[in-house]
């Protein structure tokens, strides 16, 4: 059965850094490409950032892209989402999620396999 777990979240200062993980099981993430969405309070879930299989290919949202960075270690079936420079907007839950396809997709409806979430929370 396929599994995502993330971790890393927390409450941390406007301008401050986390760095989330999400690990696999019973999938091979080497064969999926991998994303992160975020979903604040009131709002939909919404695209973060995706990286292709390899890692060779990713697209992020732009209000993330500069601050923002997946990797992703296929040996541990592992994907990161390193946070910098984190703003109060930046609060939500995140979830990673998985993919089959050619290209990583930037929509909810995309991905199949979704992990419960990690709480972000960026106090002003």
């Amino acid at each position: 059965q396929a599994r995502l777990v993330e971790s890393g979240g927390g409450l941390v200062q406007t301008g401050g850094s986390l760095r989330l993980s999400c690990v696999a099981s019973g999938i091979t993430i080497g064969s999926y490409n991998m994303a992160w969405f975020r979903q604040g309070p009131g709002k939909e879930r919404q695209f973060v950032t995706s990286t292709s299989r390899a890692g060779g290919t990713t697209y992020s949202a732009d209000s993330v892209k500069g601050r923002f960075t997946i990797s992703r270690d296929n040996a541990k079936n592992t994907v990161y989402l390193q946070m910098n420079s984190l703003k109060p907007e930046d609060t939500a839950i995140y979830y990673c999620a998985a993919q089959i396809g050619w290209e990583p997709g930037t929509s909810v409806d995309d991905y199949h396999i979704w992990g419960q979430g990690t709480q972000v929370t960026v106090s002003s």
